[in-house]
């Protein structure tokens, strides 16, 4: 990793990927003053039942700017329609490009394996794009990097062919409410459109106060169950007795495309973690030695 401010780039498929799968820790990247982007790949004019096209990539645009504004960081959107990613080489290139550009030390997306083709193919285009961001020839009029980054991928639920395996588990519950005030930016999505996908329209209130606080129930509904099932990794990082406690987590797997997530780059990447000495040693330390995995 780079001697001067951590630099975080998360890629979405869409607009609020980034921010529902690791705004918490994100927030907790910006505390310790790290710099951090989003990026939306696609640009989301599919993602409603009433407006499409140009209208609605402007709403989103705004929307996802605003949740930006949240954390203190830029957000952008690239201008490829959704349901239309996939992994052309045309997009390769423009991955490599933006990548180099921000030069991130960590670059955190989603696994290549997903309900949503979009969410596949931004998995698919990081790792294709991986070793080349460091080869000179390819896309050469922007600076090669001299290393790959560390890569992350968002949990996910699915199963086959491989399940997601947690290599870092992050205690959100101090940034919950800047997760949700994101989360409530994107009104096209968690108070329109999703609800109307989900067969629950109905259920959304009408005042924004009382919007937000459902979403707010709705959120912790969804992300509570992630730090029971992952107690054992959780435990393994704050402690028995701090990790029993621990309500709410992100997590994320250690892509082997990327840079190795060593003792070093983890201190660097995840200082509001607990050192290594700090840890239970009772308890296998489940980020090293594990077999297939590049660390």
């Amino acid at each position: 990793m780079s001697d001067q401010t951590p630099r975080i780039l998360v890629l979405g498929a869409h607009p609020d990927d980034a921010d529902i799968k690791a705004g918490g820790t994100s927030a907790l990247w910006r505390d310790a003053g790290f710099a951090v982007k989003f990026v939306s790949l696609t640009d989301g004019r599919m993602g409603h039942h009433i407006m499409t096209g140009p209208a609605l990539v402007e709403r989103r645009r705004a929307e996802a700017k605003a949740a930006g504004a949240v954390l203190g960081i830029d957000y952008e959107l690239l201008d490829i329609p959704d349901s239309e990613l996939d992994d052309r080489i045309e997009y390769r290139h423009r991955l490599i490009r933006l990548i180099r550009a921000f030069r991130p030390d960590v670059l955190v997306t989603h696994r290549p394996i997903d309900y949503h083709p979009d969410h596949r193919f931004a998995g698919q285009l990081v790792q294709d794009a991986a070793y080349l961001l460091t080869v000179p020839g390819v896309c050469a009029d922007v600076k090669h990097m001299d290393r790959v980054p560390v890569i992350l991928f968002f949990q996910d639920g699915f199963t086959k062919p491989c399940p997601f395996r947690p290599d870092v588990v992050v205690d959100v519950y101090p940034a919950i409410d800047r997760i949700v005030a994101m989360l409530d930016h994107h009104v096209s999505q968690f108070y329109e459109w999703l609800p109307f996908n989900a067969g629950h329209a109905s259920e959304v209130p009408e005042a924004p106060d009382d919007r937000r606080e459902w979403l707010g129930r709705q959120f912790r509904e969804r992300i509570g169950p992630l730090a029971h099932h992952y107690r054992d990794h959780v435990n393994a990082t704050y402690g028995v007795e701090v990790g029993h406690a621990v309500t709410y987590v992100e997590a994320f797997e250690v892509s082997e495309q990327g840079a190795s997530l060593d003792h070093a780059a983890r201190r660097r990447t995840f200082p509001f973690l607990p050192a290594p000495e700090e840890e239970a040693t009772t308890h296998r330390k489940w980020w090293v030695d594990q077999p297939g995995k590049a660390r």
